[in-house]
């Protein structure tokens, strides 16, 4: 008799299914059962307006977390960067897999970089964060661009571009690799121009904490390096007291001697989304062996980056 199949709750989208069918055949593979996906409709993808104005990325997860706590679906895959950073007691990330190209990339017209862009060109991204660092590169360096705020999936805000309506849009490598859409970047952005957010590039395998059984399982996928850099990353944002939308970057990466890992780096960046201020920091520890460890590195650069000013810069602050 062949195994009840595992339900798997992801949102709806394009990119949402492709990462959430990547990681059912994973759980296959290590469960031997099969597993279904059960598409979710979330607030998120519903609304048209602005992320900052519905509350930030978290309307992403809401109802995956509803369909979680009743039953409704045994497990669910998110794009960490959309969780919010308080855990609810109820639910467990039992995984954290390998993750992803963490960097922003540019889709534009002709095939131009970044630093070819025309005076006065128009780029499209829903996100403070960048807006404020790729405002802040073009003050700089003497560009003239103007960012302009967008929202839709893949399709959509390259479709900007493909109609004329904007000269480039900002996305994440992660998810146009993941979608097969990746010969479709003009520019990959150096995470020293652009921090990507914390978290990008990640996912989160999420289910509720009383099921030991999936949880063991679960945890086959995950990669302690990821969840450690993660970790940091999003203790950071909270020690911040950001919301997920707040013009926050963030980036874990491990630093080796040759194929020995050392230390792990965390830089920071809080900024006004016209780029006029940014608050950049950056510190360096061991590699974090426990949660504890990790969010300790995180809570340090944050409260440096407070006491150089950064709390002024991200406007309403997350309570």
């Amino acid at each position: 008799m062949t195994e009840k199949a595992l339900r798997l709750g992801t949102r709806r989208s394009k990119l949402a299914m492709a990462q959430s069918g990547q990681v059912a055949e994973a759980v296959s593979q290590v469960t031997g059962r099969p597993v279904e996906l059960v598409p979710v409709t979330t607030y998120g993808d519903t609304s048209r307006e602005h992320l900052a104005q519905i509350g930030g990325t978290g309307v992403f997860v809401a109802a995956l977390r509803e369909a979680l706590a009743r039953g409704e679906v045994d497990f669910a895959v998110h794009s960490l960067k959309d969780i919010p950073t308080t855990q609810p007691d109820e639910l467990v990330v039992a995984a954290v897999p390998v993750r992803e190209d963490p960097r922003d990339v540019l889709v534009t017209r002709d095939a131009l970089k970044l630093t070819d862009l025309p005076r006065g060109a128009r780029v499209g991204t829903g996100s403070p964060r960048r807006m404020a660092q790729l405002n802040a590169y073009a003050r700089a360096h003497g560009m003239e661009i103007e960012t302009v705020p967008i929202r839709g999936n893949v399709d959509t805000r390259i479709g900007y571009v493909h109609s004329g309506e904007l000269d480039a849009v900002v996305l994440a490598a992660a998810g146009l690799n993941r979608v097969g859409r990746s010969d479709e970047v003009t520019d990959f952005l150096s995470v020293d121009t652009v921090l990507p957010a914390p978290g990008q590039g990640a996912l989160a395998v999420e289910c509720t904490a009383d099921n030991a059984p999936l949880i063991a399982a679960l945890a086959e996928l995950d990669d302690p390096f990821t969840r450690a850099a993660v970790t940091a990353e999003r203790s950071l944002l909270a020690a911040l007291e950001a919301g997920c939308s707040a013009p926050v970057g963030a980036l874990a990466d491990l630093l080796a001697d040759g194929q020995t890992v050392k230390e792990m780096r965390l830089r920071g960046v809080v900024g006004t989304t016209d780029g006029s201020t940014l608050v950049q920091l950056s510190t360096t520890g061991p590699v974090p062996e426990t949660h504890e460890a990790a969010t300790a590195l995180g809570r340090e650069l944050a409260t440096e980056m407070l006491a150089q000013g950064a709390a002024g810069l991200m406007g309403e602050r997350a309570l």
